[in-house]
């Protein structure tokens, strides 16, 4: 199982932007699928984003046009640039790389980072 720790959260007024980091300890070239989840009080946890081993990218219809999921492999790094923040983002956002034995996926997770959007 890889570690995964995320950066870059914080309190941000409405519009505004933020960029998450997800550092992985080691290779997340070999995942199936590397992304960021989110977790609101009182919601189910949500695909917020990810990139798929053969190049699909998924985005949630409310992020769409807005946040862009990006990797660095050589640095083990998953990125989140969310710009046009709502006060709906407000959430804890979890870094996730997916590993799938045969047809069983295997989870490693972060331990998330808070994003608030307020004024």
């Amino acid at each position: 199982q890889v570690q995964l720790v995320e950066s870059g959260g914080g309190l941000v007024q409405p519009g505004g932007s933020l960029r998450l980091s997800c550092a992985a300890s080691g290779s997340i070239a070999s995942f199936y699928a590397v992304g960021w989840y989110r977790q609101a009080p009182g919601k189910e946890r949500e695909l917020v984003a990810n990139m798929v081993r053969g190049g699909t990218t998924n985005y949630a219809d409310s992020v769409k046009g807005r946040f862009t999921i990006s990797r660095d492999n050589a640095e083990n790094t998953v990125y989140l640039q969310m710009n046009g923040l709502k006060q709906e983002d407000t959430a804890v956002y979890y870094c996730n790389a997916r590993a799938l034995v045969v047809i069983t996926p295997y989870d490693s997770w972060g331990q998330g980072t808070q994003v608030t959007v307020s004024s």
